[in-house]
């Protein structure tokens, strides 16, 4: 039984959306400094430049690879809440602050939902375009 449930292959649209992705991340670190588009607009963005990049890489089923973005945006949240940076003597370090983040907030867990929910309908919507 041949299994092609994990197919490694490169997919050109998905990067480069995943690059474009990244470039508006840097902007928004770099130059806004709201309150609206800095903390939110981020997070929601990362969701879908992982989702990006993963999926520039490897074939995998829409509703897998937006489950396992959500589950490890979850995750690097959560250990916001029990200061893991803290924990692992990174508090001076900047790349970690910004790889890790430094406060937990429930809110963040909303935005990274609504970012993969965006993810799925935009997916399915793609598929369903594809098919007539």
């Amino acid at each position: 039984m041949q299994s092609t449930f994990i197919v490694l292959k490169f997919h050109i649209d998905y990067f480069i959306a995943a690059f474009l992705l990244f470039i508006s991340e840097i902007i928004i670190a770099l130059y806004l400094h709201d309150s609206l588009i800095r903390p939110y607009g981020g997070d929601f963005l990362v969701v879908i430049l992982i989702y990006c990049f993963v999926k520039s890489f490897f074939n995998l089923p829409v509703l897998l690879t937006a489950g396992g973005v959500l589950l490890f945006a979850y995750t690097i949240e959560v250990s916001q809440y029990f200061h893991l940076i803290r924990v692992l003597g990174l508090e001076n370090s900047r790349l970690a602050k910004v790889l890790l983040g430094t406060s937990f907030s429930f809110t963040d867990l909303l935005v990274y939902t609504l970012g993969i929910i965006l993810v799925i309908v935009a997916e399915n919507l793609r598929l369903s375009l594809q098919t007539l």
